[in-house]
């Protein structure tokens, strides 16, 4: 690679300091980060479920050996800064939570988030304590790196049946102060929503595109307060989208005109490597 992760590290650092919101799209794996740095995005960001479709798993089933690897993948793919879906850091305790952040920066990772989703169906939710405590644990292992590892924590309220925006900014506010370099809760349902959690932060938010009728312009996030938009999984569902609708033309027609809007092999060949 001809960057240094510190480099990437210091880049990524600075696109939050930057006037103005950015994009930071999710590929799913090597190809895929490769065509979205030759359409010159700034930054990478893992999907945990764009992840664990690549494996054929459903979101939340994929170890955080499958996670890294896979994060390994993208980071080795372009010279971009990449960050990672880091789940609820793969453990419930503070200390799974820092071990997390200690082996994403292994494999070459300048940042990540970690959530307070439980994936307990009777209490989906840490409690606000203990969700503090994880972040608190991620944030000093991620101040222990040799770089600048921008840990990004999530609140999960809206996402996981508990849709109170009082309570999702009293949770960001925490993990704030907790050492969390930049906060987020996918799933706010509306600008006015998203304008209310930006204002009662002092740190960056990164706004989630990609649930249908609670997805904004980039304007529009701008003008709210928003610093980072990222895209979810939505960028994984539009190609897999695409390979529905050809297979079905196929199965159902014996027709092959999806090959009309099909990128051509040249062209895809240009993003790859020799």
């Amino acid at each position: 690679m001809s960057v240094s992760q510190a480099e990437k590290a210091m880049k990524f650092r600075a696109l939050h300091e930057a006037p103005g919101a950015f994009v930071i799209v999710n590929p799913w794996d090597a190809g895929s980060a490769r065509m979205l740095a030759g359409l010159g995005f700034e930054a990478l960001a893992t999907s945990s479920g764009a992840k664990a479709g690549v494996l054929g798993k459903r979101d939340g089933k994929v170890t955080r050996e499958e996670a890294l690897a896979n994060a390994r993948l993208i980071v080795e793919a372009c010279d971009l800064p990449v960050a990672a879906d880091l789940e609820k850091g793969f453990g419930d305790g503070p200390d799974a939570a820092a071990e997390t952040i200690r082996q994403a920066a292994g494999v070459g990772l300048v940042g990540g988030s970690i959530e307070d989703a439980s994936g307990n169906r009777d209490a989906p939710l840490y409690d606000i304590e203990a969700a503090t405590a994880r972040v608190a644990a991620a944030a000093k292992a991620a101040r222990a790196l040799d770089f600048p590892f921008v840990l990004t924590a999530r609140a999960e309220g809206f996402l996981r049946g508990k849709p109170d925006l009082d309570d999702v900014i009293k949770r960001l506010k925490s993990f704030e102060a907790a050492g969390a370099d930049v906060l987020m809760a996918p799933g706010l349902p509306d600008l006015e929503a998203v304008r209310k959690v930006c204002g009662a932060l002092a740190k960056p938010f990164n706004f989630m595109v990609g649930i249908k009728g609670r997805s904004f312009t980039k304007a529009d996030l701008e003008a709210a307060g928003v610093k980072r938009i990222s895209l979810a999984t939505s960028l994984y569902r539009a190609a897999m989208t695409g390979l529905l609708d050809a297979a079905k033309e196929v199965k159902e027609k014996g027709t092959f005109g999806y090959l009309d809007h099909a990128i051509a092999t040249p062209d895809l060949n240009a993003f790859m490597k020799e």
